[in-house]
């Protein structure tokens, strides 16, 4: 019996709690899965599995060795890590999820560049706004926007993001430009976004110490962010979205910022990964080049930056490289690069 596989194995199958999602990622056939597993029980002269139609759940005896099985294969897999051909050449499959915007507009446009400098690693990038089971699929880490709610997890704060709310310039000169979020619950159409369970989420707008919560109304709800930029561009309402996915948009016309005096709470991005998973030399340089494409990426810091003036945050509109101000007057790149700079 090979006892690391199998011990390997009963990890795997603890986590997912199925045989079949536990071959899935360890990339074996359930019959042979399942063989070491037998044979691990067999070997140590006691049950550590409780089969059910419809889960497996580990027995007492079995959640007592997985935990002194776990601490033992973190320390081979530090000893394997340490070594130098490790760390110089880390390899291997690294199972990644991101949000759609951030994946398409951010990671994947620099993706090659890690795979120059790592050209032994794999990425299997998960592309979705949905939350996914960490754990059961087997995935490594992920980029994930908002705040983090799930305590088990580990966050690491890479970055954050503004909102700016816009719209169509055709479908301004139908509905006209709102002056007041409390607009847009009676005179104005909105796209939605809806979460989980089909809940809408809310726009959310702030002034100095006022802060409103809009639910407006909406012919045309998505839940995906790309799909949402894309309903904004067709005209279907007014949308709340990141400033690093609509600055093309807006710099050429198709899309004209409103309530610009208004402004969201900045969103935080975290790479997240379980705790209890060894962060193998893949994740790791991964977590650090990804930290720092974020740190510097131009979408994400510079055109998102709020300035604190005498007067308060400047509003949002003035600190687009490429928009028109209020007056109708454009920033130069280098008054958005001197603003950002005193932030």
């Amino acid at each position: 019996m090979d006892q690391l596989a199998a011990m390997r194995a009963f990890l795997r199958v603890a986590d997912t709690g199925s045989f079949t999602k536990a071959a899935e990622s360890l990339q074996m056939p359930k019959p042979t899965l399942t063989k070491l597993v037998q044979n691990l029980e067999t070997h140590l002269h006691t049950k550590l599995l409780h089969r059910t139609t419809r889960r497996v759940q580990v027995t007492s005896d079995g959640a007592a060795y997985y935990d002194r099985v776990a601490r033992v294969l973190v320390e081979l897999d530090d000893i394997d890590a340490s070594m130098s051909n490790a760390r110089a050449c880390p390899k291997g499959r690294l199972r990644v999820e991101a949000p759609s915007s951030l994946a398409t507009l951010v990671i994947l446009p620099a993706l090659s560049e890690f795979l120059q400098e790592y050209p032994s690693i794999q990425v299997d990038l998960g592309v979705s706004d949905r939350p996914v089971d960490m754990i059961g699929d087997n995935i490594d880490c992920a980029v994930r926007a908002g705040e983090v709610t799930d305590e088990s997890m580990v966050a690491r704060h890479i970055g954050e993001v503004h909102a700016v709310a816009c719209a169509t310039p055709a479908y301004l000169r139908e509905h006209g430009t709102p002056s007041h979020p409390s607009e847009l619950e009676d005179r104005h159409t909105m796209v939605s976004y809806f979460l989980g369970g089909g809940r809408q989420k809310e726009f959310v707008f702030a002034k100095d110490a006022e802060r409103i919560t809009v639910r407006g109304r909406y012919r045309a709800a998505v839940n995906d962010s790309n799909a949402y930029l894309a309903a904004g561009l067709a005209g279907l309402g007014i949308i709340q979205v990141p400033t690093f996915m609509v600055q093309q948009h807006l710099s050429s016309g198709a899309l004209q910022p409103v309530l610009c005096q208004w402004i969201s709470a900045p969103k935080p991005i975290y790479l997240v990964y379980p705790p209890n998973r060894h962060l193998s030399t893949r994740v790791r340089v991964f977590a650090n080049w990804v930290t720092e494409l974020f740190a510097n990426h131009d979408l994400i810091q510079r055109r998102s930056t709020l300035r604190m003036g005498e007067s308060g945050l400047t509003p949002l509109c003035e600190l687009m490289g490429g928009l028109p101000m209020p007056h109708g007057a454009a920033a130069s790149e280098a008054q958005v690069a001197e603003e950002v700079a005193q932030a």
